[in-house]
Formats: structure tokens, C-alpha cells, sequence
């Protein structure tokens, strides 16, 4: 039975407690053979990366929970699954680890979160200054790094270890080869602990016959040690197959995968058959409690039946102390599964749907979808995923989103529209132009007669909306799409703000000023209505600079304030849509002769504006047009004259933007005729800034070619343009220079 006190639990927030159990350092059975020895030398060795290197089995998570009892440091802990593969999320459980172990400093987690933030660009290099500017030296531990298979991961903890301050040390556990490791072993900052410093000695084997009540002679403990190369995993097993089988010690072995399954076989086999079943279908779970058992067993005694294994299997490890989340050695699990396929083939997907069905009762849905991305049921993967497309890219976790997309398969996107028009949107506000376009047009060419699952009112009202903003044939199209989206959408309608602020979009291309007013008012009400922050920041932006136009300049600030203040509580930084409101502010700053202001968000316009491209035109046009405007009268002539190159790109693929064509074509004159000396270095390209944030990792120039899907030469190029616009000659300068004047960190 499911006990009060996990029933509570679950009903406060299934992901918060199993976010707490990835946090918490396991609980360790009593009796274990001590790593004191390693775990000194590890801590006196004053090495700010440790690595533990070593196959499954070597007691790589045992060192690690043992290291952090022992530690008189603050100790941070993080449990990764194949889950958190996705750099933003990373990020976030790295700095939870921190904040929970280091008192008061809980904001480290918001400064790596939030819409659009850049894990490379910036979250990662500001959760680095965080660590490195730690009150007390910490301990920060990650197990099970080999979850991790994303090149992006990777890249964003090799900066992350960057910030380890002497004194303290970030303790990575993984079954492979850590990438980080290879590139700081030339500097000598790194601890490496393999294979064979994990291997158990003969006390060690005396230690597990012991724990395991078998009799074991010196002689006998040397020759298991020697059959099992002191495999820590292979003696555990050993013991307990000579404790079952009274089988000879000495016959014993355990050192390659054949034995293993031997002696996994012999352990299971000393189960009764409800309890082999139990082991064998619950092993489909990442993480298992009472409940969940009992989800996919149809019994009532999964609880009873985890903490009778706790007791007699040494396979199945609490992860709180509450002894509700377990998990099974991942040896043992892999064995579990195959045992599942081989004996009872047939179950494997009702497990997964029994599982996805609890999480989804629970509301945990992207845990339920994980679970049915194993089934055969697409049509409810799609269901979900197009119910957590959004909220999820919204949290910053773009790669997940891409993991799911990707899992379902193209086919499955295409036969369901709805979600192809979201693939669009994720590509239009992420930068990625040729996507959005892709995705676009399978949404053109489908039909689709059902109410879409994302909250639209109907699938030719969402993708009427993404015309809108793509705006592919001209304002008076634009018009139509958003006329047809706002008589479709109610006012309860999470999309209503969107509907309406396209509309606004569009009059205002058509020189409808008074309109376009009104409609983005409206639209910016809905959006705090509904808690969508992108409408708030793109209406305020706008009305902040047709008040500019008209002269009212405390109402732009006033405005301008507000859509800075949606930027900063969001984190939105690096996000399309922020591009404007940045922009105004800058000309808001020049107005009022505030030339720090001015610099201070041309920059952070400059830094966010790869991501404002073709597909999302009227923004990415008239974004430019106020930053050039702004440079050029603080007489940098060769930045405003770059931002016009940047429009005429634009332009070459929507040339059709109503008055906004216009007003480039008059700035372009004035900038022209004026006498002004050109002055100021050219501005970073967007590919340029694109590549910056690899600079501060220790990737190779032909590596950082294969992360942004470029040549060696490409990236040989952009970083000698970077060196000659920025006045320096080494990696190790521009990154200095980069971090000091706002576009890489802060």
C-alpha cells in the first residue's frame, strides 16, 4: 500500500521530488569496503576536476557517496539519467547542486535558466564565475556521466569547471571516457581515477565474503581476487553465489560479461516466481517506488516488496532516506531487461504504457512521454508532445524538445500538422531559418479537421498565426492570416495575444499607425493575462517607439521599462523577440544622453540578434534599423552601414514589408550624404557571434567546425575576423575582451 506520507509527496509535484532524489547523495549499505585511501588522495591531490573512469561494476557511485559522507566540505550532488542529456537542463541541476550545498546562493539557478538563455554563451560561463566566486570551498559530484552523449553537454561543463576555485573540486563519475578530461590533462588539473585503482584487493574480498556471512579462507580470498581482477561487482556476485549454491569459492569467477549473467541468472533464480516477475518488469524503470510498481504489477505491495529486496539484494539501491526511490544497479538492470525480452517479450510496451499512464496520472506528462516513445502508441506520443512543445522550449530545454521530435520521426510529425506547426515556431524564435521553413511547409501543404492539442481553436487558425509571423507574401497577406486567427481565437485562448499582436504587425507595415497601437495595447494585456512574456516584451518595444515617434518620451520610457523588466525576470536575453526592446532602449539612452545605457544595450541587441532572422522579417528589420539609426549618431558609421548590409539580406528574401522598406531606404540616404568620418571597428557577423562561445572551451578549430556543421576553414576565417574586429591575437584575449564588453557571460 502506498503510504501517507508518499501519497503527500506525490501530490505536491511528482517532478519535484524525483528532482530532490537526483540531488540527494544515495544512502550507503552499512557494511561496504571502505575507499578511504583513494577518496584521501583524492581531496589532498588539490585538483580541481577529478575523474572516475571505470566499467560498470567498479564501484564508481559507492567511492563518490562514500567521499561525500566523509567530506567536511559543503557537498553538492547530482544523479544523472538519460533525461538530463540536454545542456540547459544540465545547467540548471549543476547549479541546484550548488545552491543547495553552498548557503545563499539560491539565484545561481534563475541566472542559468529561462527563455532563449544561451547555455554556452552564457549560462555556462556565468554559473562559472558563480562557483568561482564561492564563499567556501564545495565539493560538487556527478555521477553517471556517460548519460551524457550531446557534444553540447560536454561543451558547457568543460566552462563550468573552469570556475572551480582552488580549494574545491568537481568529482565526475562515468563508465567512458570524459571528454573534458582529455583537454585539461595538458594542464595538469585534473585527477584521473581508473579501472585499476578501483580494483579490490584481497582484504577488499575478505571485506564482501564477510558482509555476505561466507567463509573465506587467505588462500581462497587470493584466488577469487585474481579470477575477478578484483572487479568489485564480480566479488559481490561471487559471494553471493557461493552463500546460495554452497558452491566451491575457488571455482568462482566473474570477470567477463558471460559469468556475469551466470551469477545474475543464479541470484534471481533463488527468487520466487511472483518476485522474478516483480525484479524483471519493474526494471523498465529509470527510478521505482511503491506506487509505480504497483502501477505496472496490478498488486498492492510494492513498497513491502522494496524494502524486502533492499534487505536481501544488494542490487537495488535507495536513493532517499525516506526508502521510497530506488534504482537497480545498472549492471543488474541491463541483466533484468534482457531477462524481460527473453521470457516475457510481449510486455515490454504494456510496461512502458502502465508506466506512462501513472507519470501522466501523476502529472508528470514528460516522463510519460519518455515512456511511450517505447510503445507503439504514437498517436498520444504526438498528443503530448504537442501539449509540451512549448512549455518545454519555454524552460529553455530546446535540445529535449529536439530529442523528442526526433524520436517521433518525421513521418509522425507530418501526419500530424499540428505539431509541424510548432517545430516552425521553436526554428522561427531559435534562429534556425531553414527549419522553420521546412517545417512551414509541410503545415501548408496538410489537412487537419481536429482541434489541435496546443490550445489553438483550430489548425488553420495556428497555422495562420505562423504565416503571420513568417510573413512570406507581404503585409496585406500577413493581415489576412491574423484577421482570420483573431476571429477564431476567444479571449481565453492562450494564442489570442499572439493572434492579436500579429495584427499589429501587420497595420503597422501598412502605415496604419493608429490601429497598430491599439491592437499591440490589446495585445500586451492578453499576454499578461495569459503569462506569455513574448507578446509583452514585442508590444511594449513597439509602443515605446511610436511614442519615441511621436514625441512622447516619458511614455516610452515607461515602456521601454516594462519590456525590460518581462527580459530580466524571464532571462530572455538571447531571444528573438528581445532584440527590439533592446534596440529601444538604446535610442531611449541616446535621448536622454545616457551614453553608458546606450553601449549597454547595443550590445546586448548586438549579441542577441543571430537569433532575429529572415523568418521572423518585420522584427529583424526594424530591430536593425533602430540599432543602425542609434550607431550612426553616435558616428559609427561602419556598424550602422554593417546592420544595412544585414537589412538588404533580409529584403532579398522578404521584400515586401510594407513602409518598413521605406524607412531603410530614407536612414540609407541620410547615412549616405553624411560627411561623418566612418569611425568604429565592424561589428561581429552573426555567424561571428555564433562562434564565439566555443572560444572559451578547449575544442579545436576543426571541432568547433563539426559543432556549428562548418568547414576547418570557415571557422579559420571567422576567427581571424573576430581577432581583427576585436584588436587581439590569442583565444585566451578575445575571450578576456568579449567577457569585458557584455557579448559572452553577464
Amino acid at each position: 500500500m502506498e503510504d501517507a506520507g508518499e501519497a503527500a509527496r506525490t501530490a505536491a509535484g511528482l517532478d519535484d521530488v524525483l528532482l530532490d532524489v537526483k540531488l540527494s547523495v544515495p544512502e550507503l549499505p552499512l557494511r561496504l569496503v571502505s575507499r578511504a585511501p583513494l577518496i584521501e588522495a583524492a581531496r589532498s591531490s588539490g585538483a580541481p576536476s577529478v575523474g572516475i573512469t571505470a566499467p560498470a561494476g567498479y564501484g564508481k557511485s559507492t567511492l563518490l557517496a562514500q567521499w561525500a559522507q566523509a567530506e567536511d566540505r559543503p557537498v553538492g550532488w547530482v544523479s544523472l539519467d538519460r533525461l538530463d542529456d540536454d545542456s540547459s537542463a544540465l545547467l540548471v541541476l549543476l547549479a541546484s547542486a550548488y545552491a543547495r550545498a553552498v548557503p545563499d546562493q539560491q539565484g545561481v539557478v534563475a541566472d542559468v535558466s529561462g527563455l532563449g538563455v544561451s547555455p554556452l554563451g552564457r549560462a555556462a560561463p556565468r554559473l562559472a564565475a558563480a562557483l568561482s566566486r564561492s564563499p567556501e570551498p564545495f565539493v560538487l559530484m556527478v555521477d553517471d556521466l556517460h548519460e551524457l552523449h550531446s557534444s553540447a553537454c560536454h561543451d558547457v561543463l568543460s566552462v563550468v569547471i573552469s570556475g572551480v576555485p582552488v580549494g574545491s573540486q568537481l568529482v565526475s563519475a562515468s563508465r567512458v571516457e570524459q571528454p573534458h578530461l582529455a583537454r585539461l590533462r595538458a594542464s595538469g588539473t585534473v585527477l584521473d581515477v581508473l579501472g585499476p585503482d578501483l580494483a579490490l584487493d584481497v582484504t577488499g574480498a575478505e571485506q564482501i565474503f564477510s558482509a555476505a556471512q561466507v567463509p573465506l579462507t587467505r588462500d581462497q580470498a587470493m584466488r577469487v581476487t585474481e579470477r575477478t581482477e578484483g572487479w568489485a561487482a564480480g566479488l559481490h556476485l561471487a559471494a553471493m553465489i557461493a552463500r546460495d549454491t554452497k558452491q566451491d569459492v575457488s571455482s568462482i569467477s566473474g570477470d567477463d560479461r558471460y559469468v556475469a549473467d551466470y551469477l545474475y541468472r543464479e541470484s534471481l533464480s533463488q527468487q520466487d516466481e511472483a518476485t522474478q516477475r516483480f525484479l524483471r518488469r519493474t526494471a523498465v524503470l529509470d527510478r521505482l517506488c511503491g506506487s509505480l510498481c504497483d502501477a505496472l504489477s496490478g498488486d498492492t505491495d510494492g513498497q513491502d516488496r522494496l524494502l524486502a529486496l533492499e534487505g536481501s539484494n544488494s542490487f537495488l539501491l535507495p536513493l532517499d532516506r525516506r526508502r521510497e526511490w530506488y534504482r537497480y544497479h545498472p549492471l543488474y538492470r541491463e541483466f533484468l531487461l534482457g531477462e524481460l525480452r527473453r521470457v516475457e517479450p510481449e510486455v515490454v510496451a504494456k510496461l512502458h504504457l502502465r508506466a506512462a499512464d501513472w507519470f501522466e496520472a501523476n502529472e508528470s506528462s514528460a516522463m510519460a512521454l519518455e515512456h511511450l516513445l517505447n510503445t507503439s502508441e504514437r498517436d498520444r506520443c504526438v498528443q503530448i508532445a504537442t501539449q509540451l512543445v512549448l512549455p518545454t522550449y519555454s524552460a529553455g530545454q530546446m535540445s529535449t524538445v529536439g530529442r523528442w521530435l526526433s524520436a517521433l520521426g518525421d513521418s509522425a510529425i507530418e501526419e500530424h500538422p499540428p505539431l509541424a506547426v510548432l517545430a516552425a515556431w521553436m526554428d522561427v524564435l531559435g534562429g534556425d531559418p531553414l527549419g522553420a521553413q521546412r517545417w512551414a511547409a509541410v503545415a501548408e501543404a496538410a489537412e487537419y479537421d481536429w482541434v489541435p492539442m496546443d490550445g489553438t481553436a483550430s489548425f488553420e487558425s495556428a497555422r495562420a498565426m505562423l504565416r503571420a509571423v513568417m510573413c512570406p507574401a507581404g503585409p496585406a497577406a500577413m493581415m489576412r492570416d491574423a484577421d482570420l486567427a483573431m476571429a477564431q481565437e476567444p479571449p481565453w485562448s492562450p494564442w489570442r495575444d499572439t493572434a492579436v499582436v500579429g495584427a499589429a504587425e501587420a497595420h503597422l507595415l501598412m502605415g496604419d499607425v493608429e490601429r497598430a497601437a491599439a491592437l499591440f495595447a490589446e495585445s500586451s494585456t492578453a499576454g499578461a493575462e495569459l503569462g506569455n512574456t513574448d507578446t509583452i516584451v514585442n508590444a511594449q518595444a513597439e509602443l515605446a517607439l511610436l511614442a519615441m515617434e511621436h514625441g512622447s518620451w516619458d511614455e516610452a520610457a515607461e515602456r521601454v521599462a516594462l519590456a525590460l523588466a518581462v527580459v530580466e525576470e524571464h532571462r530572455m536575453y538571447d531571444y528573438a523577440v528581445s532584440v527590439l526592446a533592446f534596440a529601444a532602449a538604446a535610442r531611449l539612452g541616446l535621448h536622454d544622453g545616457n551614453l553608458g545605457e546606450v553601449d549597454r544595450q547595443l550590445t546586448r541587441a548586438m549579441r542577441a540578434r543571430p537569433s532575429c532572422t529572415y523568418v521572423l522579417p518585420y522584427l529583424a528589420v526594424r530591430s536593425r534599423l533602430q540599432l543602425a539609426s542609434v550607431f550612426w549618431a553616435r558616428g559609427d558609421q561602419t556598424s550602422a552601414r554593417h546592420l544595412l548590409r544585414e537589412i538588404d539580406d533580409v529584403l532579398q528574401r522578404r521584400p515586401d514589408l510594407g513602409v518598413l522598406v521605406d524607412q531603410v531606404a530614407r536612414l540609407r540616404a541620410r547615412i549616405n550624404s553624411s560627411e561623418r568620418t566612418t569611425a568604429g571597428r565592424p561589428p561581429l557577423s552573426p555567424a561571428e557571434l555564433r562562434l564565439l562561445p566555443y572560444l572559451q572551451t578547449h575544442l579545436t578549430i576543426g571541432e568547433i567546425g563539426e559543432r556549428l556543421f562548418v568547414s576547418r576553414n570557415t571557422v579559420s576565417s571567422q576567427v581571424a575576423s573576430i581577432y581583427r574586429k576585436l584588436g587581439v591575437t590569442s583565444r585566451s584575449d578575445a575571450v578576456r575582451q568579449v567577457i569585458s564588453i557584455g557579448l559572452l557571460g553577464s
